[in-house]
């Protein structure tokens, strides 16, 4: 056990003394209050003078008018430019070197990274990294028994009650695989890559439909199979016999000529061909948000499908630009989209060929059975290296059925990641210009939920490339190195990204636009530390020290903005800023720029709150700068002075020590005597009372005065300090944080950590009528990932707890990686979140950003 605590510092004394006032000690600098502001002083007169006319004085109070008007008109003209130097500002990007490489996006510098499927947000899609790409879609729809028809699948929907749906195989590259099971069908699209030419090479779909097994009669499914454009490029169609499309010529200024040719029809073993009733539509788009809403319009019942064996069936739906009432798009800059739809009876495969016009020479086509052997070889490379990569077969022991969870979170994790162009939408809360648009941008990124989070989201994506970085390091430098060219000249990031017409159309209005004063944790810092190899130790791969060494600047200027806009009221804390200001609506406000939402805070916001987690967040943040500018030969003794004073136990017991509690707390204006309770509404003036019931709304009731103090609540808070290994192996505080963890009627549970504490008054309680719980009392993968990671790191210090800590991790990695995989194979998916007392899975789903971090427990890579 450490021996007695050493007489505090002084920096100890000062943190303590002004937590203990809530108040800021003087700077040494501080040059005393302010001038004050005065009037002019009239002359004084000698005694027995004259008065003076009371013309001088009109004339005074003229020129003092004048003075006025004009202080009054400097001030407005100052006030002017300073406003629109923030709004300037705020929109201007980081005068810096871009942290992707110019160019590096190209075909040329990266042709087998240049195709991709990097729409997240559809079920099967593919399109180019460049603002303006050609897309190409995949859609289906099941014709029914008696004329009717089945739901149009297209985007991902959570509302689409699919029994499962996802990536079964991605390599990020080459390969992609993915499975859709509807009631009586499902629908397998894999597609595959070739190199040659100078524009991103060839790629080949092969759509395979299948009855379930389950089903008696055959189903009849429409595959819908589109090409578009958006707004740069030109379509063709190649007709045959009047009916069938068979191509798509086209060109682009990036891709140059190019064809898309849709093949017949045939059985998946037999390669027979089957019979098959094509439609074809050729429309204006307007956007490629609109793809959906043209295709459903134009569908029409006027077709007739008749097979070789007589039956004869008139269905409902098929494409027909009839419907539309508008002319043909001409071959000009509009965006234009071509559909193909076959409807045949399952089973069934076709194949879509995309051919670039460069490549000059072709070993055949990637078709037939060209195609299956493709396939099959990239599948075979993508199961060897995942085996090399975690070793879950070999040397961790998982049976077949949990490896094959395992590959397929991994590649919906990497089907994920999308490429998105466009600008935001942001404020500053000290420019009264209302919102402006950031500069136009790309971005690459992987996002938390394809149906209902089809966008970047900062504090997410750290926790992506954890997991990315340890399959393909290349794509999550590069993911990385977009996210840090969006910082603006305050070295700000907004923290949800929606760019572009089909992300903004996923998104309420009330979220679009983003406030330059809100953080989310700077997770980035975490992925450098868990990632870059030898980082700290002096020995990073040549790739790294490279990469290192384009992002520190900015960096650099992302740290500052962190230390200069979210300190806190006292020395060595920090604040999380755009909490709720509403506090009547509220059971807690909520802090969405913490990443935890609603996890409750002090109940009543202020400037004295002093917030924990982030100052553990600025802690690792302050290391991984220091050691990043030794291992590139920067100037580090600011940040690793920062980082020992962030790190110093002593400091941060005294701010954030709760005795009371057993645990490390918030501060602030609190009292946890609140309740929702139904407010009657009283008719607005003027309006006459009416008979009907008068509307009632829940509103917070206050039984009790807050006063400033540690905030009671315990759950994931109250463990940061432990979760980013802020906390000393041999600290006498470690053991109440595993005994609070530990213990089931507080965190612990048999799926993983629950968020808040069972015995915390606002466990499981609903935010506002509307709002139910999110962090409170749920298991977050992402947090118990970290709590797995730290209890790995502390099992291998020495120190009074390390046995103790390899038990309570072994425990806890056996109980969330057995309930995640327990959910998917109940239910087809992974989760959002998990139930602290039954484990099943809740929130929106696939949920494969941070819960795909269940693939590094299993290999124990952290």
């Amino acid at each position: 056990m450490p021996g007695p605590k050493q007489r505090p510092s002084r920096k100890v004394a000062a943190a303590a003394a002004a937590a203990a006032g809530g108040t800021r000690p003087a700077d040494d600098d501080d040059n005393g209050p302010a001038t004050r502001r005065t009037g002019a002083v009239p002359r004084p007169t000698r005694k027995g003078a004259a008065r003076r006319p009371s013309w001088d004085i009109g004339g005074a109070l003229l020129n003092v008018a004048i003075v006025l008007g004009a202080v009054s008109l400097a001030w407005f003209c100052w006030a002017s430019y300073v406003r629109w130097r923030l709004t300037a500002r705020l929109t201007t990007p980081l005068p810096a070197e871009p942290a992707v490489p110019q160019g590096s996006s190209l075909p040329a510098a990266s042709p087998d990274r240049f195709w991709g499927s990097y729409r997240p947000g559809v079920y099967f899609g593919m399109k180019t990294r460049s603002p303006r790409s050609p897309v190409a879609g995949l859609m289906w729809m099941e014709q029914t028994a008696g004329g009717g028809v089945g739901p149009l699948r297209h985007t991902c929907e959570q509302g689409d009650a699919l029994a499962r749906y996802g990536w079964l195989t991605h390599d990020g590259r080459h390969l992609g695989v993915h499975e859709a099971l509807e009631r009586d069908f499902s629908v397998r699209a894999a597609f595959v890559k070739r190199a040659g030419g100078a524009h991103g090479g060839d790629w080949s779909w092969r759509v395979t439909v299948k009855p379930r097994a389950s089903v008696e009669a055959a189903p009849l499914v429409s595959l819908l199979v589109y090409v578009a454009t958006d707004g740069q490029g030109v379509l063709r169609p190649r007709v045959e016999q009047g009916e069938r499309l068979a191509a798509v010529d086209g060109s682009s200024e990036e891709l140059g000529d190019f064809r898309v040719t849709f093949a017949a029809p045939t059985a998946p073993k037999t390669n027979d061909a089957k019979y098959a009733r094509y439609n074809s539509l050729r429309a204006p788009l307007g956007g490629l948000e609109r793809v959906t809403e043209v295709v459903r319009a134009s569908l029409s019942g006027r077709f007739v499908f008749g097979p070789d064996d007589g039956e004869e069936r008139r269905y409902v739906v098929a494409v027909d630009g009839r419907q539309l009432g508008a002319s043909e798009p001409s071959d000009g800059h509009a965006s234009t989209l071509v559909v193909h739809q076959l409807t045949a009876r399952a089973p069934f495969q076709m194949e879509v060929l995309f051919e670039s016009g460069s490549v000059e020479r072709r070993d055949g086509a990637l078709a037939g059975a060209a195609l299956t052997r493709e396939l099959a070889a990239r599948q075979a490379a993508f199961d060897a290296r995942f085996e090399r990569a975690f070793g879950l077969a070999g040397a961790k022991g998982f049976p077949p059925a949990q490896v094959a969870f395992a590959k397929a979170t991994l590649s919906n994790a990497l089907g994920g990641v999308g490429y998105f162009y466009g600008r935001s939408v942001v404020r500053s809360p000290l420019a009264d210009e209302g919102a402006a648009l950031y500069w136009p941008a790309p971005l690459l990124t992987a996002v938390p939920s394809r149906s209902f989070f089809p966008r970047g989201f900062l504090w997410d994506e750290g926790f992506h490339q954890l997991l990315v970085w340890r399959w393909d390091a290349e794509v999550a430098r590069d993911i990385v190195a977009h996210w840090l060219d969006l910082l603006n000249a305050d070295g700000w990031i907004p923290r949800e990204q929606i760019l572009g017409a089909e992300a903004q159309s996923k998104v309420p209005a009330e979220f679009v636009v983003q406030h330059s004063q809100n953080a989310n944790p700077p997770t980035f810092f975490l992925t450098l530390r868990s990632s870059v190899a030898g980082l700290g130790a002096g020995s990073v791969s040549d790739e790294d020290s490279a990469f290192l060494r384009r992002i520190f600047p900015r960096l650099r200027a992302w740290f500052d903005w962190y230390n200069l806009t979210q300190s806190g009221p006292v020395p060595y804390s920090f604040r999380w800023r755009g909490r709720d200001a509403d506090t009547s609506l509220f059971l807690n406000p909520k802090t969405l720029t913490s990443g935890l939402d609603d996890y409750p805070r002090a109940s009543h916001p202020s400037e004295q709150e002093r917030h924990v987690d982030l100052r553990c967040w600025m802690a690792l943040a302050a290391g991984v700068m220091a050691d990043i500018a030794r291992t590139i030969g920067e100037p580090h003794q600011v940040y690793a002075r920062m980082h020992r004073e962030l790190s110093d136990n002593d400091i941060l017991d005294a701010l954030h020590w709760a005795e009371e509690l057993q645990a490390y707390a918030d501060w602030g204006n609190h009292t946890e005597a609140v309740a929702l309770v139904r407010e009657r509404v009283p008719p607005a003036p003027g309006q006459q009372q009416s008979r009907a019931p008068p509307q009632m709304r829940l509103v917070r009731a206050v039984r009790r005065a807050p006063s400033e103090r540690f905030v009671n609540a315990l759950g994931y808070v109250s463990l940061f300090p432990l979760l980013l290994g802020t906390v000393e192996a041999d600290s006498p505080r470690l053991p109440a944080l595993l005994d609070l963890l530990r213990d089931e009627s507080r965190m612990w549970t048999p799926f993983g950590l629950r968020s808040l504490s069972r015995s915390d008054p606002l466990y499981q309680k609903r935010n506002t009528e509307h709002d139910p719980p999110y962090w409170r009392g749920a298991v977050w993968v992402n947090v118990n990932y970290l709590a797995a990671r730290a209890l790995h790191r502390y099992a291998k210090l020495s120190g009074p707890q390390q046995r103790r800590a390899g038990d309570i991790y072994n425990s806890l990695r056996e109980n969330v990686v057995g309930n995640v995989y327990r959910q998917y194979a109940a239910t087809g998916y992974v989760w959002e979140q998990y139930s602290d007392s039954t484990g099943r899975g809740q929130g929106s789903h696939p949920f494969t950003g941070w819960t795909s971090l269940v693939v590094l427990m299993m290999a124990e890579e952290y």
